[in-house]
């Protein structure tokens, strides 16, 4: 029997098997990736929908800050710093300026209204550009992707932050219309100097609503989006107009701006208010702040905005400010490292400039008001005035000889001594023997007494040298003592705040006006002390301060090799106040109180009256100068030698207990 084997077939071959083979996998993979996908799908989906059921009103979106701010006026009314995180209100696209919107648009996503939350373009873009570089420099995300990173996410860099943004954004261009979107946006970015939303960017650098910003303006502020702390025109001016350059650009290609209208705009580029750019009083505001209690401001009114009307005058710290400079500029030798300080003030205490340093800044250290230093012989008018408290005058007589005290020997600036001097010579002069004497005969007690009731709030030494400035105090201290001398005897407690209040509902805040003034040394006493002080200007420590019309009483300090030099004075409208020396406690070199820091008060009292005369002192000149009875004693003649030798040993045995 013939016939073929019976068995197996062979497997088929040839070229359609392979296709068909090929079409399984391909099946398989093309499955496997829709699969993927409808799980994706899905995903995205509830999460979206998700993101969806928990979205505010855009509205609640637009303040999302974490504390409040404080602006504060001067004694004008006008903005001059600026604490915290600033937010100018709400500001909605149809509000604002079209010049802002064009500028935003072409800045960040020229595609904006045409996209559906994402930009595929955008991010295949972006891909490309960063595998370039080899490094990421450029992203794909839409404006949307950023109001949901801005409002919901947080700013890190991640793969699972770019992953939620696509639901995010989705849920956002399904709950909101692309304008509401765009003003949430407008409100939220962060755009340098603490301010937070275009309004309070267009105020803090223009001093202008956000509705009336110019072209040059709103390519400005579109382009701090990049980088707002580096590009905030407060920090460079420069950086900031060569990217507002790059926005005008960018609007004119995408049909913003006419090529006239870019030229235009790099010809002629924004400019800083006049506040803003002048970046005045960052001392004064700090101290104002912790006046009035940083906790309250910033802390305690979360998310609310403080006002602040205080007493600060920008013409005084201008005047202070370039006296200064002028010195240093002129009569300091290149690269010196010594210090600074100014504090002019009213004679009710009102602070209307400060200059805590040669080189201000927000935060910086405040030589006014945190620099406790030795005062020398800008302290002796406290004695002084105790002396006048206690009955004596003018020409009274005081005894400059060889002091010693418990070992202890004061001697004099330059040596030698003169025998009697009349207290007004002794004070015009400064001499350490006087004053130590005048301290002890009328207690030392009495003496530190009267200088806490005058206005130095920081503790004295117990010895005798206290009449001579040893103890440590502010300058702002020091200049409250020359105000109580100058407003006849009340006190005079330095204040800045005027008046707080919240913005928007106007709520007064009961909180830093002037204190309550009180009596602390007699009209005679400061009448008297004036006139003393004036003599210090004119015929003693003090001339350098002089000016031609302008009457001024005033007194010098320097203490122990020269670590501190002081001048404080006052006219009959400013008590001004000048310390200058180092802050590590180094001697000063060839500088006293009636040189350098005398010459920062000239120079300032003079920028300060450039067209008014602040009149007469209340000065009370004394009947005859020289020699002048007291009101505790009748005697017309000096004393005798036998007087003069008692009374010396009384001023050597007096003790306080």
């Amino acid at each position: 029997m013939t016939g073929k084997t019976t068995g197996d077939a062979p497997p088929p071959s040839g070229p359609g098997v392979i296709g068909r083979a090929v079409r399984w996998v391909f099946g398989l993979i093309v499955g496997f990736f829709l699969r993927v996908a409808l799980v994706f799908a899905l995903l995205i989906a509830g999460t979206t929908a998700y993101f969806y059921s928990t979205l505010p009103g855009y509205g609640d979106l637009f303040d999302g800050r974490a504390t409040g701010s404080v602006i504060l006026y001067d004694k004008d009314g006008d903005v001059f710093a600026w604490r915290g995180e600033q937010y100018g209100g709400d500001l909605t696209v149809a509000d604002a300026s079209p010049h802002l919107i064009n500028a935003v648009i072409a800045a960040e996503d020229k595609r904006y209204f045409s996209h559906f939350g994402l930009d595929p373009r955008g991010i295949a873009r972006a891909m490309v550009v960063n595998l370039q570089a080899g490094r990421f420099v450029q992203g794909g995300s839409t404006l949307t992707q950023q109001v949901a990173k801005n409002v919901f996410l947080s700013a890190e860099r991640t793969l699972e932050r770019k992953i939620k943004e696509v639901p995010m954004a989705l849920a956002l261009e399904l709950r909101y219309s692309k304008e509401e979107i765009l003003s949430i946006y407008l409100n939220r970015v962060y755009l340098g100097a603490g301010t937070y939303g275009f309004e309070a960017a267009s105020q803090r650098y223009f001093g202008k609503p956000a509705r009336a910003l110019v072209p040059a303006e709103a390519a400005m502020l579109a382009g701090l989006l990049r980088a707002p702390s580096r590009l905030a025109p407060t920090n460079g001016l420069d950086r900031a107009r060569a990217r507002a350059n790059t926005i005008a650009r960018l609007m004119f290609e995408q049909g913003y701006l006419t090529e006239v209208q870019m030229l235009e705009i790099q010809a002629d580029p924004a400019s800083l208010s006049t506040a803003a750019a002048a970046r005045r009083g960052a001392a004064f505001a700090d101290w104002v702040i912790e006046q009035g209690g940083e906790d309250r401001f910033l802390h305690l009114l979360r998310g609310a905005d403080v006002q602040i009307l205080t007493t600060f005058d920008a013409e005084a710290q201008s005047a202070a400010e370039a006296a200064v400079a002028f010195v240093f500029d002129t009569k300091v030798r290149e690269g010196s490292r010594a210090e600074a300080a100014v504090v002019i003030m009213d004679h009710d205490g009102a602070v209307r400039a400060m200059v805590g340093g040669r080189n201000d800044r927000t935060g910086g250290f405040n030589r006014v008001t945190q620099a406790f230093r030795q005062t020398g012989s800008a302290f002796k008018p406290i004695v002084y005035a105790a002396a006048l408290e206690a009955g004596m005058a003018p020409g009274d007589m005081v005894l400059d000889a060889p002091l010693t005290i418990k070992s202890w020997s004061p001697s004099n600036y330059g040596g030698g001594f003169q025998g009697e001097i009349t207290l007004t010579q002794a004070l015009a002069q400064s001499v350490n023997t006087a004053a130590v004497r005048l301290s002890e005969r009328v207690g030392r007690s009495r003496v530190r007494d009267l200088a806490a009731g005058m206005g130095v709030t920081s503790p004295l030494a117990p010895g005798p040298a206290v009449a001579l400035g040893t103890s440590e105090a502010t300058l702002l201290d020091m200049a409250s003592v020359y105000a109580v001398i100058a407003n006849g005897g009340s006190s005079a407690k330095p204040y800045g705040i005027r008046e707080m209040q919240l913005r928007g509902d106007l709520v007064p805040i009961p909180r830093g006006r002037a204190a309550q003034r009180v009596r602390v040394i007699s009209p005679r006493t400061t009448g008297f002390l004036s006139y003393m002080l004036e003599e210090v200007v004119q015929t003693g420590t003090g001339q350098r301060a002089r000016i031609d019309g302008i009457a001024i009483a005033g007194k010098t300090g320097t203490t122990q090799k020269a670590r501190d030099a002081w001048f404080i004075g006052y006219t009959a409208k400013h008590v001004v106040g000048v310390w200058m020396g180092y802050d590590d406690n180094r001697p000063l070199t060839g500088v006293t109180g009636g040189g350098l820091p005398a010459d920062i008060w000239r120079e300032t009292v003079v920028r300060l009256y450039t067209d008014t005369n602040p009149g007469s002192l209340n000065s009370r000149q004394p009947i005859r100068p020289g020699i002048v009875p007291s009101v505790s004693s009748r005697q017309t003649k000096e004393p005798t030698l036998v007087e003069r030798i008692f009374q010396d040993v009384v001023d050597t045995l007096v003790r306080d207990n």
